[in-house]
């Protein structure tokens, strides 16, 4: 069936835009009209050169797909569409197959009498406990809307939280890996034509490049078992992290950890302080909203400390008590917090904090990129630079003997 883009005025006056797979172009116009659209204009989509390359790992669904599908069904309730018809025009425009099959799903369940946020909920792939949650206290306080645009908000800037962490890792894990390869061509295969060269001329060689041509010949006939036994740890720490005593101990060292240790600690209280005042603000009870942020914490640590904050203010005691307890807050968040509590204002000022935590973590980034690109640097100048000088040692005294 072919695909039609369209553009038209809603009812209050905003613009849409759209692509709808349909028969004609006469379907289209009257679908739209349908849903109260106006001064509506229509394209047939181009079919390009009539072949489509293949999708690899098209099944499943990105941040940025629900950060579009949030944004606009957003605009399409604020302009007074029926949900059941914005449903049914985000799925039909939706290219990701596999949220395109859920939206038509969900669009079912809400025909079917289920309210929307347990249609969503019925597909946590897609949508976690986060979203479900806001968007059932959207409906219940009718501002499904607002609550809508928050959550794209809240999805965006997590987006680049993560961009951001990511970004910081790809130079020293690109540096490190181009190191290990550059090391490993030497000692494999640069090395032994060094060393059987060296046997030839015969004599004492220099201590350094004894050491090297060991490596050498060790790197050469145990390389399958060190690639083996790599793996295998990487492999026995993956099933340790599994392990709840495992995940705990290695989140505490993470946080305890000399330069990432900072990061991870200011990442988390981004997370929690953005994620709390955004359930806050929309109306979700304190304890939900602190059961939710706990199960997505990504930290053990973390986690346990929102749950003993949450089990505090079941007792009545305050936020800011629990918090300062647990050792995982900086005294700045507790205090803020503190504040909040007593003006009222509790949602404004955890988003005062997040958004002053996404600043820390910039900086934090920043820095320690800065820091590691002259160590990785150095690291890697030192090492190839030992190599190539441990190798030409025995040439210097040969040719220093021939000159004597």
């Amino acid at each position: 069936m072919p695909k039609f883009n369209w553009e038209a005025r809603t009812r209050t006056g905003g613009t849409q835009k759209g692509v709808i797979e349909a028969a004609t172009v006469d379907v289209v116009e009257a679908q739209l009209k349908k849903y109260g659209f106006s001064n509506i204009v229509i394209k047939a989509e181009s079919k390009g050169l009539g072949f489509k390359l293949p999708k690899f790992g098209g099944g499943s669904i990105n941040e940025k797909d629900l950060v579009i599908f949030t944004r606009q069904f957003s605009t399409m309730i604020d302009s007074g569409l029926p949900l059941v018809q914005c449903l049914e025009i985000l799925a039909s425009q939706q290219e990701n197959k596999t949220f395109k099959d859920i939206l038509y799903k969900v669009k079912d369940s809400v025909e079917s009498g289920s309210t929307f946020a347990d249609a969503l909920g019925k597909h946590p792939k897609a949508f976690d406990q986060l979203f479900v949650n806001l968007v059932a206290a959207g409906e219940i306080g009718g501002i499904l809307d607002t609550i809508l645009t928050r959550l794209a908000a809240y999805i965006e800037k997590s987006m680049k939280l993560k961009k951001q962490i990511k970004g910081a890792m790809v130079y020293p894990i690109t540096i490190m890996s181009i190191a290990v390869v550059v090391i490993g061509v030497i000692l494999v295969f640069v090395i032994p034509t060094f060393a059987k060269m060296f046997a030839d001329f015969g004599g004492e060689l220099p201590g350094p490049t004894k050491i090297v041509i060991a490596l050498s010949n060790f790197l050469s006939k145990y390389i399958i078992v060190i690639i083996g036994g790599f793996y295998a740890i990487i492999w026995g720490i993956k099933k340790y992290y599994a392990t709840p005593v495992g995940k705990k101990l290695i989140d505490r060292y993470a946080l305890k950890a000399p330069i990432a240790g900072p990061l991870i600690r200011k990442v988390a209280v981004a997370k929690f302080t953005r994620t709390l005042g955004t359930m806050v603000s929309s109306g979700v009870p304190i304890m939900d909203g602190l059961e939710i942020v706990a199960k997505t914490a990504g930290n053990k640590i973390v986690e346990e400390a929102i749950y003993s904050v949450r089990q505090a203010i079941s007792e009545g005691k305050t936020m800011a008590e629990p918090l300062a307890a647990c050792g995982v807050f900086p005294p700045m968040v507790v205090q803020m917090i503190a504040v909040g509590e007593a003006t009222g204002a509790m949602d404004a000022m955890l988003n005062k904090i997040a958004d002053f935590y996404d600043d820390e973590v910039d900086d934090a980034v920043g820095a320690m990129t800065s820091m590691m690109e002259p160590l990785l640097m150095v690291f890697l100048g030192t090492t190839v630079g030992g190599l190539v000088v441990a190798m030409y040692l025995p040439i210097f005294k040969l040719a220093g003997a021939v000159g004597g």
